[in-house]
């Protein structure tokens, strides 16, 4: 049996959920965003994984309610980094997303408490920028909102040493 996340982990996908999923993903307006944590997407009859947080704008999924898993490849997608599967989110699944033509992923590191941004270009990724806690900015797909990249993290007072 694996351990589950931890309680940094845990942090951090709440916060994004509030701070990400807030202003896109309940935004009920034409043209927002479907934000979910956790679920399950198939990407290949035997490639079905389920990414820390997923992002479909709502014009290439009408509603992820009532299917799993999740056949539409997602717009965006955040996976967490652990000691236990950062291998296999920086290869295998890095590769699988930019083969199926994700556009955009996240990788967080919450011991260095740094953000990952990369945009699918010519079917490979692109760093766009490696965000600390320290940073405020607009980090694609979601530039229309400045993000506190520090906000996502557990407060550092909180944190032991």
């Amino acid at each position: 049996m694996q351990p589950g996340p931890s309680n940094e982990h845990q942090y951090f996908q709440a916060g994004l959920s509030h701070r990400v999923g807030g202003p896109f993903g309940f935004n009920r307006t034409p043209g927002g965003w479907w934000i979910l944590p956790d679920v399950d997407i198939r990407f290949t009859p035997h490639d079905v994984v389920r990414p820390d947080h997923s992002g479909w704008r709502r014009s290439r999924l009408a509603s992820p309610f009532g299917k799993r898993p999740i056949d539409v490849i997602p717009d965006w997608i955040c996976e967490i980094l652990s000691p236990s599967n950062s291998r296999y989110d920086r290869g295998y699944k890095s590769d699988l997303y930019a083969t199926h033509g994700v556009g955009h992923y996240w990788l967080v590191d919450t011991v260095a408490r740094q953000l990952e941004v990369y945009a699918l270009q010519s079917g490979r990724w692109l760093r766009l920028g490696a965000y600390d806690d320290t940073v405020t900015a607009r980090l694609p797909p979601f530039e229309a909102i400045e993000l506190d990249v520090g906000e996502l993290f557990p407060p550092l007072d909180a944190v032991p040493q």
